[in-house]
């Protein structure tokens, strides 16, 4: 049992790798790319490396999918990218700033092959991320089950080591549909909601105590976060049609709730792994492209 994080189990800053991953393929929205842009701009200067993974525009409006996976080739691609960029550092914790949730995809699966049963994984997303192919066509919602080592197989074969259930948690999950209650429920995943957590670190650390894990991996989806609350979510995207988010659940949380439970984590055991996705700046992403109308700065 954990009871405290020891003065050995500190992470040095120069073995910090810093990903930036400005990927949008998995969740077929371009704006992904200059959300992730924006966010490595504004993020703290890294102490460690950096690597930043070379994705490119879109050219085309329809993507079309392949084995039910759409831009399927590319995202593979891509991963196996990410894999390489961290494999040349070798670090002890990985800062992915992306994009869309399929950027977790090498970070995870490079730290579970590291740390092996002494790494837990918090997702904190509003979102289970456990389907496939079959149920939904966009592969950010499959990450989590890929890191199981379920799904696709050329995804699954990306992944050395399998993610076990017993060590993930999901934080701030809200509703979820039949397939992903079923899939929670027959692998075993625990689960904590917004109000399960009632702004309370202690759910989380109860359960890493039990979990006995020292390294934590974590993956923060910001449609975590309450929508009505900020203004950086998809689900606030002002060229939306009415009605085009209806019956997607929605995040819960404050941006403070979560630091303050991964700060409590923090002290308990070493963060090894922090991926940021799905950072949707709508004033920076359309000042972007009235950007592309001016000489010498639009597309040639």
């Amino acid at each position: 049992m954990l009871t405290g994080k020891s003065e050995t189990m500190t992470i040095d800053p120069k073995k910090v790798l810093r990903l930036n991953l400005p990927q949008w393929q998995g969740g077929d929205h371009p704006d992904y790319r200059i959300g992730a842009r924006v966010l490595a701009a504004i993020a703290p200067e890294p102490l460690g490396p950096e690597e930043t993974v070379a994705v490119p525009e879109a050219h085309d409006d329809v993507r079309p999918a392949d084995q039910g996976i759409v831009s399927r080739q590319p995202l593979l691609d891509l991963a196996a990218a990410a894999m390489s960029a961290i494999r040349r550092h070798s670090p002890d914790a990985v800062v992915t700033l992306g994009g869309d949730c399929l950027v977790n995809l090498a970070p995870v699966a490079y730290l579970n092959e590291r740390y092996g049963d002494d790494l837990a994984v918090l997702w904190v997303d509003a979102h289970p991320d456990v389907m496939g192919a079959g149920q939904f066509r966009n592969a950010h919602a499959h990450v989590l089950a890929m890191l199981m080592g379920i799904g696709d197989p050329d995804f699954v074969a990306a992944v050395p080591k399998p993610v076990q259930a017993r060590q993930i948690l999901y934080v701030g999950l809200t509703e979820t549909t039949p397939f992903e209650t079923d899939f929670i429920a027959k692998h075993g995943l625990a689960r904590l909601s917004p109000e399960d957590l009632a702004g309370s670190a202690e759910p989380v650390l109860d359960w890493l105590r039990a979990a006995g894990a020292k390294k934590v991996a974590v993956h923060f989806d910001l449609d975590v976060l309450d929508p009505t609350l900020y203004d950086f979510l998809l689900l606030q995207d002002p060229a939306a049609k009415p009605n085009t988010y209806e019956g997607v659940a929605k995040g819960r949380m404050r941006f403070e709730e979560v630091a303050r439970i991964l700060t409590a984590v923090d002290a308990e055991a070493d963060v090894v792994g922090l991926a940021i996705a799905e950072y949707m700046p709508w004033s920076a992403i359309q000042l972007s492209k009235s950007l592309q109308t001016l000489p010498l700065l639009g597309k040639r």
